[in-house]
């Protein structure tokens, strides 16, 4: 009973290590490291490319928002330096650029 005992509890242990270690590797990031001017540049290049705006008067952009499926998300412009390349990419909802995690389509930034 001791040995069984011991094992669940050596095991439980390894098992939250491994959590740990891997929640450790999630990439955030902050406001702060995106600026007015990314947001002025990203506005200005979807224009020339002709992207559409995704209108839903109903859908306020928001920090932590899960962007559904059907709104279209672009790789960012060259002219914007992300804080980690090719993990971001961007929309435009109701005219105001957002960036979007790309793995996981949860916006990271507003403007």
């Amino acid at each position: 009973m001791r040995k069984s005992l011991f094992s669940i509890v050596t095991a439980s242990v390894l098992l939250s290590g491994v959590g740990l270690a891997s929640a450790q590797t999630t990439t955030t990031t902050t406001s702060s490291q995106w600026t007015p001017a990314q947001g002025t540049a990203i506005t200005e290049y979807s224009t020339t490319q002709k992207y559409q705006s995704f209108s839903d008067p109903a859908m306020t952009p928001s920090i932590g928002m899960v962007l559904p499926g059907t709104v279209t998300v672009y790789p960012l412009p060259s002219t914007v330096v992300a804080p980690s390349p090719g993990t971001y990419s961007y929309s435009i909802i109701n005219n105001q650029p957002v960036v979007v995690d790309t793995t996981t389509r949860k916006v990271v930034h507003t403007w």
